[in-house]
């Protein structure tokens, strides 16, 4: 089943989308996505094109994201905040037929150049006709309406850009099938009932897995409303949540410590709120306790990847309450821990967290090699992370077996951001690992070696980076030392680093 059919079901008076202060029913909804499913296919987009999404959380995506999956089209949602050169790498990858520009998306697309995307045919701007040889959305929506195209589970739907467990960046493959499975696999779990009536807080990025199927899957498929915010702003989500009546609010740790750390929220800020919860990132139990202490939340930890669609575990209300777990296996989550040889640790040791279900992604685009090397023949996920798991079956995260870096909920590979600074003609060689950060958790760290002769400055580093990668992915100090350390096989030695 085409996973754009989780409308069908819902009243056509039910408010299904919030975005900038206007209400949009389940009923306008579909009529506007159907409009735009005959737009699409009027521009010759066929089943299984490539179509690009940069625009912010608001109408604009998700009218463009289940109308491309209605059309029997692959999703591929990118940060409409990533440098020109980030973008062109990405559309470039998946073969990009056509892009679809939010308010947001149009400045960054806009220095995009068309000759590093030699498969895009078709550019669809919200607004101000100001890309050359674009499309106004306005013009796509005034066609016919199109009915949806049938998909099989294992049909290609959304490609998601992510470091992976292993590698530098690359784009998951996450059928119908995948993403539809873990929807069901969350409202399924016991630990929380999700209701129609349920408002949720759409402001982690729809362009990362959590946010678009964790919160807008989830949301639409049970019929609720969602309010899409494009920008966190602690104060102004803090006051649309009691306006608006939010409910669920599925959040990153550093939004949590946000509000926690705002002397001026009074307790009754959350009072609308059954269910609030953590994820992207360990959240640290003193921010856990301090939201507690002043707004009497019990903040609900989970664990994901996107290459599992993207929820494993939970501890959404589950009872009782243990500070720190990242909590149980969803219903139809098969969950292992393992050892360097493959075998199942005995409960209280350490081992790699490997998922299996209908959820995990079928392999990474046109990456043999790295598909290999996540999925197992008998299809367990081998995730990279190390876990612990007690008595009760609670899940305890203890560290990562890879040297993925997570910066507000975002991953950061080493690996790119080292192949862009060495691009750089005064830096000979560079190494990138993970520091602790108050705010983001985590930040991007650069060691650097200069070329013989070069003067650079760290400013120079960083803007350098800032050229070719998304802010959160560069450098937020830089290092200048005489050499890197490898190991015996020439591998950076980032724990002495570290």
């Amino acid at each position: 089943m085409n996973l754009a059919r989780i409308l069908e079901a819902h009243p056509d008076d039910a408010v299904a989308l919030i975005s900038r202060n206007r209400r949009t029913t389940y009923g306008e909804l579909r009529s506007q996505i159907a409009r735009m499913r005959g737009g699409l296919v009027g521009l010759g987009i066929e089943p299984g094109d490539r179509v690009g999404i940069i625009c912010a959380n608001n109408w604009y995506f998700v009218l463009s994201y289940l109308g491309i999956l209605g059309a029997g089209a692959v999703a591929v949602p990118l940060n409409p905040l990533s440098p020109a050169r980030e973008l062109e790498r990405e559309l470039a990858a998946v073969g990009t037929r056509a892009v679809i520009l939010g308010p947001a998306g149009r400045q960054a697309f806009a220095a995009v150049e068309r000759s590093r995307v030699p498969t895009l045919e078709a550019v669809v701007v919200s607004g101000a006709d100001d890309i050359v040889g674009s499309t106004p959305l306005d013009a796509v929506l005034a066609g016919e309406p199109a009915p949806v195209v049938e998909r099989e589970d294992g049909d290609l739907a959304v490609l998601i850009f992510t470091s992976g467990t292993a590698g530098s960046p690359k784009a998951a493959m996450l059928s119908h099938g995948n993403l539809r499975s873990n929807i069901e696999q969350v409202l399924a779990s016991t630990g929380f009932e999700h209701r129609p009536d349920d408002v949720s807080l759409g402001v982690l990025p729809m362009f990362h897995i959590y946010g678009l199927n964790a919160v807008l899957g989830v949301a639409l498929a049970r019929g609720g409303t969602i309010l899409l915010i494009e920008r966190f702003d602690p104060q102004s989500a803090a006051e649309a949540i009691g306006r608006q009546g939010v409910t669920i609010i599925a959040g990153a740790p550093t939004m949590w410590a946000a509000w926690a750390s705002m002397p001026d929220l009074p307790p009754g800020t959350f009072a609308t709120v059954r269910m609030a919860a953590s994820g992207a990132a360990r959240l640290a139990p003193e921010v856990a306790a301090r939201v507690h202490e002043r707004f009497g939340l019990d903040l609900a930890e989970g664990y994901g990847l996107t290459e599992a669609s993207p929820v494993v575990t939970s501890s959404a209300g589950i009872s009782p309450h243990k500070v720190g777990s990242i909590g149980v296996p969803l219903p139809g989550v098969e969950v292992r821990l393992v050892d360097a040889d493959g075998e199942d640790v005995l409960i209280g040791d350490e081992g790699e967290i490997w998922v299996r279900g209908p959820n995990v992604f079928g392999g990474y685009w046109n990456d043999r090699r790295a598909t290999a090397a996540a999925l197992t023949p008998d299809g367990w996920l081998r995730t990279g992370d190390i876990a612990v798991v007690d008595d009760d079956g609670y899940v305890f995260l203890v560290d990562r077996a890879k040297d993925l870096i997570i910066v507000s909920g975002f991953n950061v590979y080493p690996a790119e951001v080292e192949e862009v600074l060495v691009d750089h003609p005064g830096i000979e060689q560079a190494a990138v690992v993970g520091v602790s950060h108050p705010y983001s958790g985590e930040a991007v760290k650069a060691y650097v070696v200069a070329a013989p002769g070069a003067s650079i400055e760290e400013d120079d580093v960083i803007a350098f980076a800032a050229q070719h990668l998304a802010r959160y992915k560069c450098p937020e100090k830089v290092m200048f030392v005489d050499e890197i350390p490898h190991g015996l096989a020439g591998k950076v030695l980032r724990r002495a680093l570290r």
